[in-house]
Formats: C-alpha cells, structure tokens, sequence
C-alpha cells in the first residue's frame, strides 16, 4: 500500500507540473498583450515624433525614429508572445531582448550622439543661425551658419562651398565664433 500510494503521489504531483493553463487563457493573455504593446507603443511614437518635430528635426530623423520605434515594439511584441506561449523560458526571453536592444543600440548610436550634441549646442547658445564661425582651429572652416539641425550643421564658407558637420564633431570643437561675442560674454558674468 505504501508503494501504491508512493506511485500515486508521484504521478500526481508530475500532472501537477505538467499541467498548462487552457488553450483560451493564453490566447486572451496573447491578445491582452498585443493589444497594450499596440496602443501604448503607439502612443510613445506619436510623444516622441512630436519632441523630434518641435526640437527642429527634420522629416527624414523624425522618419528614422518612427521606423526604430516600431522595431523595438514589434520585437517587445514577439518576445512577450513567446514568452507567453511557453516556446521560450525566462532566461531566452530577456537574451534576447537583451541583444535586440544592444543592436539598435549600437546602430542609433552615432545619430543619438549628434542628436544630444545637436541639443547642447542649441540649448547653450554657442552658435546661431547666421553666426561666422571656424571649426577646428587656424587650418579649419570658416563661414556662416546657414542650417542649424539635430544632427548636422552647415556652414556656407567666403567660396560659397556647403560644409555640413555633424553635431558631434562641432562640439568637440574647437569654434571660434566671430558674430557672437556680445551674446555669450552676457553668458559668461556671474
């Protein structure tokens, strides 16, 4: 008897483990959860195309962050249904995530340092539009600030040649602004 009940014991407890949840319980989990990436992914994109659009980006940055936004959501789509569907564990979940968040980081990463450079530089008031400035020393570009974007400036020079920077490698400097010594010597009293 002691056997038997052993066996019993066993078999109930391994049904215990083995047991899932009903086939229609994970489908409205699937359904839940699509459903809120969905709108709330949504929702953040629109937020976010209308920082870009009031910060001076220009249609194809704003075009950019849309596409990558969409990416991210549809791989934080997948990787909930797998998680939910029981084709992947905890660990394989946020692997991959994790790797997928690492890849776009590394591909946004030169636009996300202009991007920020872009908005110190216009937050700081150290170059404006129609400002003469040279960049990079002695030897460098001289000219007229003619665009002032997000990710690039461009600098019209006395030859009347374009020369477009990225933010970046602006702030890096060094600059020399010619037109602007009134305006930032106010920014220099204390």
């Amino acid at each position: 008897m002691d056997v038997l009940g052993a066996v019993l014991q066993a078999t109930n407890s391994t049904t215990a483990v083995t047991s899932a949840k009903p086939l229609w319980v994970t489908s409205v989990e699937v359904v839940v959860l699509v459903a809120g990436i969905a709108i709330v992914g949504t929702l953040f994109i629109r937020a976010m195309t209308g920082i870009a659009k009031r910060a001076g980006a220009s249609r194809g940055v704003v075009h950019s962050l849309n596409q990558w936004l969409s990416v991210l959501m549809i791989v934080g789509a997948l990787a909930g249904v797998t998680y939910l569907t029981g084709l992947s564990s905890d660990i394989a979940t946020l692997t991959l995530t994790g790797i997928a968040g690492l890849a776009v980081t590394l591909a946004l990463q030169d636009s996300l340092a202009n991007i920020i450079a872009g908005v110190l530089l216009i937050s700081d008031g150290v170059i404006r539009l129609g400002d003469d400035i040279q960049y990079g020393g002695p030897g460098g570009v001289r000219g007229e600030v003619v665009k002032l974007s997000l990710r690039r400036t461009w600098i019209r020079t006395s030859q009347g040649v374009i020369t477009v920077i990225g933010n970046s490698n602006l702030s890096a400097g060094p600059i020399i602004n010619f037109s602007a010594g009134t305006r930032l010597g106010k920014k220099l009293q204390v």
